[in-house]
């Protein structure tokens, strides 16, 4: 008897509640309602107002709230705040009641922007608050406008943080810098549990405080925290000690910058611990290189003009050695004026937090301190290397820099390598050759300033890194190779339009050291650009050849290497060690997509690849041209006798249209689970006779599940003829099909619902029939989707064919 003398004792006190803040609100609305010119509104209902009053008192009235019936609950949810809404979730779950509808309801009236189709959105109350959180850290949201949105008794932040899995930084690192900050210290606390996935998009120049809040983010999110991805997006111009401050923190290495606060996490060790001799550049935050980087690298620059002028003067004299220590001297010698062109003062051209990339610092900012220096090495004295990149030069004052004299004295290494670059006309650009890179191959990878691995602290590192129309300059992409060679946390690997040109070479070799590495986790590999210096073939055999343990390979390249033209007498070729002849040897290598240029591709470099890959389960061809039929017939007979493990099969923008014999014996294969011909120009030459033939293969194939034919111009012919697959005497067992985009008419497809029906049977899967001109005759395409739909599950829209007729005249 106890429980319903607490439900009575609770309803009546729910009564009273309404009772007092009925009478409040009536008294409150006969005013407006008498003198309304329209005549008075419908007075709010009894519960409706009793839920208002509960809501705006819910700080003392919480616990009682959550001990209410099941009905009288359902009724109060949607009038609570957010804040209450999420808080009440677990009691509403466990008394049957769910609150993604009014979820979805405040993400329309709130958020206002519709998910992508693409997204199925399983929760709506963590998408609400995810979106929330970044709304409210980015200052696009007021939280004062909505009633639903403000309460002075929570923190928007700290409630909505516990959802956030994945957080977005964009433009000029808004957002980084609140965070750190120490208001919101329980709030960072919380992401480096919650967060998973970390974006940056279309990140513009940054100033130093910027930065440092960002290292400290990275540092608590992703080395004391949970964050596995980071995903950059879109970074047309990247500001090279941006780009390799996110890098070096995502691959584990952290080093407290000048005069900054410990981190409390680290631990007494880490604090008290004496900072090593290399440690000083680990982040590569400074906007130049060490002094000791600095020096081996003027050494290498040093040695390669040594050995140009002597062989234009092999009987001159030797020049004078340039050793570490007696470059340590004159760096002593040369005083004052040295360290001001190293660190010239920001003048009224350039804004003190201008950056510029540490290869390429700016000149000095007067004539004066130009004179006052030694004498710099001539622009003849300098090797004349291939450039690999281009930056712009930095601001400063026009005609600033004179030369001084013809000579060149080995003392001022610094003006030789920081400055020499910098003595061409103003308006041009610098340019960062070979010459200054070559100490990389193979030497201390310290010489542009990377980071010393063995002297720094490690910590956690993400497991997924993707770079999305990202263009690497050649020391972005040097450090991104240096980190990567040790990287053996990292499980997946996007490279997408980064413009790496000849650094794909060194991205290789990084990855055959990482592959060497004990506990290497790469498993995936996604690569795609606009150019590459190796043909595709040469590139994927060089990859598999490098990663023997790689499960998932995603390569794409648009347009044809130099490879691929005739050599010209300029053409380098490749390291002799990345294309080798000799065979692949055996991989785990599971899925394979490849995307290929124009031009005619050689079937035994692909079928090299396919034989050593016994394990493949899915492969995927874009854009692949073979020389023949025969060439085309190869790689399928190849796939027949070394892939036996192989389930799905999809060829895109390929013409198959003289391949018909090579498409059925595709279709006769029992291993496959699921063949797409994607915009293939299947039935463009007889389809009278291959339908027919096409159908009987079908009828034969009891393993095939789905089928996808979208943009082969089936027509209703093909889509009848097709019908009989679905026959009593198939033994097909096929159950999705895919004939999007076939030039399907309303009454062909009405008649092939008739003849699914005549054959009774049962449910067959999934049918997709997006982009065919069902509009032509709208009933009867609703009188046929709706027959389907009683044999199969249906994925239609609402497609225009004239406007998409139009618009492909339009651009004819």
């Amino acid at each position: 008897m106890a429980a319903p003398e607490a439900w009575r004792a609770r309803s009546c006190w729910f009564c009273e509640v309404a009772a007092a803040t009925t009478m409040e609100a009536t008294s409150r609305e006969a005013a407006p309602a008498k003198s309304s010119a329209s005549g008075p509104s419908a007075p709010p209902a009894l519960f409706e107002l009793c839920g208002r009053a509960v809501s705006a008192h819910m700080g003392v009235l919480e616990s009682g709230v959550w001990a209410l019936p099941g009905p009288i609950l359902q009724s109060i949810l949607p009038l609570l705040n957010i804040y209450y809404l999420e808080r009440i979730e677990e009691t509403a779950l466990k008394k049957g009641l769910s609150t993604q509808a009014i979820w979805r309801r405040l993400w329309d009236e709130l958020m206002k922007t519709r998910p992508s189709s693409l997204e199925s959105v399983t929760c709506w109350r963590a998408k609400f608050m995810e979106a929330f959180f970044s709304h409210v850290l980015r200052g696009t949201i007021d939280v004062s406008s909505d009633r639903r949105l403000c309460d002075q008794r929570f923190s928007p932040l700290l409630h909505s943080s516990r959802h956030v899995r994945q957080l977005t930084i964009c433009n000029m690192l808004q957002g980084a810098t609140e965070l750190v900050a120490e208001p919101n210290r329980r709030v960072l606390e919380t992401l480096a549990s919650s967060l998973h996935t970390l974006k940056f998009r279309h990140l513009l120049f940054s100033d130093v405080a910027a930065q440092q809040s960002l290292q400290q983010l990275l540092h608590q999110l992703i080395h004391h925290g949970a964050v596995s991805q980071v995903s950059l997006y879109s970074w047309p111009v990247p500001e090279s000690a941006l780009f390799i401050l996110i890098l070096t923190m995502s691959a584990g290495f952290w080093q407290p910058g000048p005069g900054g606060l410990p981190c409390r996490l680290c631990g007494e060790a880490s604090r008290g611990r004496a900072p090593s001799r290399d440690e000083g550049s680990l982040l590569l935050g400074s906007r130049r290189p060490r002094r000791d980087a600095a020096e081996r690298c003027a050494a290498a620059l040093m040695a390669t003009r040594r050995k140009s002028e002597a062989k234009q003067m092999p009987r001159a004299a030797p020049a004078t050695r340039v050793t570490r220590r007696s470059t340590q001297d004159s760096v002593t010698a040369s005083g004052t004026d040295l360290k001001r062109e190293l660190h010239p003062p920001a003048t009224s051209h350039e804004a003190p937090g201008t950056k510029r990339p540490p290869s390429a610092p700016a000149a000095t900012s007067s004539a004066s301190s130009s004179t006052s220096s030694s004498k710099r090495a001539p622009a003849s004295s300098a090797p004349q290397p291939k450039p690999l990149k281009r930056f712009k030069r930095a601001a400063g004052k026009k005609g600033a820099r004179t030369r001084q004299g013809s000579g060149a004295e080995s003392e001022d290494l610094y003006d030789f390598v920081f400055i020499v670059a910098g003595e061409k006309e103003d308006g041009e650009e610098m340019e960062i050759g070979e010459v200054a890179c070559g100490a990389l191959d193979g030497s201390d990878p310290s010489c542009l300033g990377l980071p010393a691995l063995e002297a720094s602290q490690r910590f956690r590192s993400i497991s997924t890194l993707e770079l999305f129309t990202v263009p690497l300059s050649t020391e972005a992409a040097l450090t991104l190779c240096h980190l990567l060679s040790s990287w053996v946390s990292l499980e997946s690997l996007t490279l997408s339009y980064n413009g790496l040109g000849s650094n794909i070479f060194r991205l290789l070799d990084s990855l055959r050291a990482l592959s060497g590495q004990a506990g290497c986790r790469l498993r995936a590999l996604h690569l795609s650009d606009l150019f590459s210096p190796l043909p595709i073939l040469e590139l994927t055999r060089a990859i598999v050849r490098a990663l023997p343990l790689l499960r998932v390979l995603s390569i794409r390249v648009d347009h044809p290497s130099q490879r691929d033209n005739p050599a010209g007498p300029g053409n380098a070729g490749p390291p002799s060690h990345i294309i080798g002849d000799e065979e692949i040897p055996e991989n785990c290598l599971e899925q394979l997509e490849m995307g290929f240029p124009r031009g005619a591709q050689p079937a035994p470099l692909l079928c090299s690849v396919l034989k050593a890959s016994g394990s493949l389960q899915q492969l995927s061809l874009d854009s692949a041209t073979f020389a023949s039929p025969q060439d085309f017939g190869l790689v399928l007979q190849t796939l027949k006798e070394y892939n036996l493990a192989l389930k799905r099969l999809s060829f895109h923008d390929m013409n198959l249209a003289d391949c018909q014999s090579e498409v059925l014996f595709l279709l006769q294969n029992l291993t496959l689970q699921e063949i797409t011909f994607s915009f293939c120009r299947l039935f463009e030459k007889r389809p009278a006779q291959f339908l027919p033939e096409m159908v009987a293969a079908m009828k034969g194939n009891s393993t095939l599940k789905g089928l996808r034919l979208p943009g082969n111009r089936l027509g209703n012919a093909g889509l009848l003829a097709l019908a009989d697959v679905f026959s009593e005497d198939s033994s097909s067992s096929l159950c999705q099909l895919d004939i999007s985009s076939n030039c399907i008419k309303p009454d062909g497809l009405l008649e092939f619902a008739k003849r699914l029906e005549r054959w009774g049977r049962g449910a067959f899967g999934h049918l997709r029939l997006f982009q065919n001109w069902l509009d032509q005759d709208a009933v009867t395409a609703r009188e046929a989707i709706r027959r389907l739909r009683a044999t199969c599950h249906v994925v239609s829209d609402s497609w225009d064919s004239s406007q998409a007729f139009a618009d492909y005249v339009s651009t004819m």
